[in-house]
């Protein structure tokens, strides 16, 4: 096991609750900046519909399966976690912001900012509905527009440009009332789709202008950066989990088995498929085996995977953004594992594609199954814990060797026993003098 620092509360544990599977992952930021994973643990998702909670008590069950997991293998327990939010629920606007300043002779500073960012937060949403994230985008001060920092600026009249993030309330409170029942402390709470973006984009594809697309078990999210920024973030209600549906419909086997061929024989795209190799399914208790070709269960997959594609062109369309995409599109999530995803994407979008994998920002000596796109959302979450950390935004307490505490109830029970014991003995001892 790695050499761990207890003195220092400088591990964060970042909780993924995903439709097909619930992820925890602890770690810290090593002397070279990248991250250092101490533990990790991953269990299926059983109350969880496309990215929403809908069962308590399943989601309570996995999500401390996956934290004692994580507790097991990185020799210390936790007692808070940074989560991320997702689901069919976000949803995005544009709103403009003006702050009349009284002093033109001062400096714009990071408090006029936070300000103007405060002021957001005031505005009047649809019932039941929360913002999430507040990003600004360009700043105008006294007229001169398209500020990317107007800080150390002067001038009266600041406005932004920003770009809102709302969910349901009722979804964030179902995640914070599963984490509080396994007894954790939630930090904070990031939207998925930019958790992502942190762990596969690169900073020149911000810049350049690039589309990700998490493509996840319940639901696909869309995530649109240009110059450096988010412009656009948007959820599709359509995730593997319907291909695994339209497997299972369109070959008549059971889900399980149709998960399975999806995983071991699945192709994104027909044309790729060459050999036509026959796939034998056993048949139920005293039926014939069933028998389906390469190339049909490649179509099946190819149709579901072009509407999903369809989908993420309108959205990218409806951002405005569609020719300042020099990055074309990235594709992390579960969903990029199929074979020749990616192709398909190129020739679908005309646009160049890549699959995201988080492995530039961890440290040497990971698990190699944390290099795999279905880890993305965890280490954004991990990389976002991190950063409000280090900027003092959210507490961290001190973490608990495992080892230690055994010790102590080895000695006689945990510390706040030993006092209790200590101080009864004292006030019943026999006093030295008599008054």
């Amino acid at each position: 096991m790695m050499e761990q620092n207890f003195n220092k509360s400088d591990v964060v544990v970042a909780l993924d609750i995903g439709t097909t599977k619930i992820c925890a992952i602890a770690g810290r930021r090593n002397k070279h900046g990248k991250i250092e994973v101490l533990g990790f643990g991953k269990v299926g998702s059983e109350g969880v519909l496309r990215g929403v909670v809908s069962n308590i008590e399943k989601t309570v069950n996995n999500i401390s399966e996956a934290v004692a997991a994580a507790q097991r293998s990185a020799g210390q327990e936790f007692r808070v976690v940074h989560v991320g939010i997702a689901g069919q629920h976000i949803k995005s606007l544009q709103h403009r912001g003006i702050l009349t300043r009284d002093n033109d002779h001062t400096e714009i500073g990071q408090r006029d900012i936070d300000r103007l960012v405060s002021d957001m937060y005031k505005l009047v949403l649809p019932p039941g509905d929360k913002i999430l994230h507040v990003i600004p985008q360009e700043y105008t001060v006294d007229n001169e527009q398209g500020i990317i920092d107007p800080i150390g600026m002067s001038g009266i009249r600041l406005e932004a440009n920003f770009h809102i993030i709302t969910g349901q309330i009722s979804a964030s409170n179902n995640i914070y009332r599963c984490v509080e029942r396994t007894g954790l402390k939630v930090s904070n709470m990031t939207l998925e789709p930019i958790a992502s973006a942190a762990a596969v984009l690169s900073e020149e594809e911000k810049e350049a202008g690039v589309a990700l697309v998490d493509m996840g078990g319940g639901t696909t999210d869309i995530t649109i950066f240009a110059d450096g920024i988010i412009r656009h973030t948007a959820v599709v209600p359509l995730g593997g989990n319907v291909i695994t549906k339209d497997i299972k419909d369109g070959c008549t086997v059971m889900a399980q088995q149709a998960e399975k061929l999806k995983v071991k024989f699945g192709s994104a795209l027909a044309d790729e498929v060459y050999d036509n190799r026959i796939i034998t399914i056993p048949g139920l208790r005293g039926r014939d085996h069933k028998e389906i070709s390469e190339k049909n269960l490649a179509r099946i997959i190819q149709a579901r995977v072009e509407e999903i594609l369809d989908y993420v062109l309108w959205e990218i369309r409806r951002s405005g953004y569609e020719r300042k995409l020099i990055a074309g599109i990235v594709l992390t999530g579960g969903g990029a594992l199929l074979n020749h995803i990616d192709k398909l994407t190129e020739y679908h979008t005309g646009m160049s594609t890549r699959i995201g994998v988080p492995v530039e920002r961890l440290g040497h000596g990971y698990n190699e199954q944390l290099g795999s796109p279905i880890y993305a959302t965890g280490i954004g979450l991990l990389m976002k814990g991190l950063e409000d950390l280090e900027a003092g935004r959210i507490l961290q307490e001190e973490p608990v060797p495992q080892e230690v505490e055994a010790e102590e109830e080895e000695e006689g029970g945990k510390w706040y026993e030993q006092l209790f014991r200590r101080t009864k003995e004292w006030f019943e001892a026999e006093p030295d003098n008599e008054f």
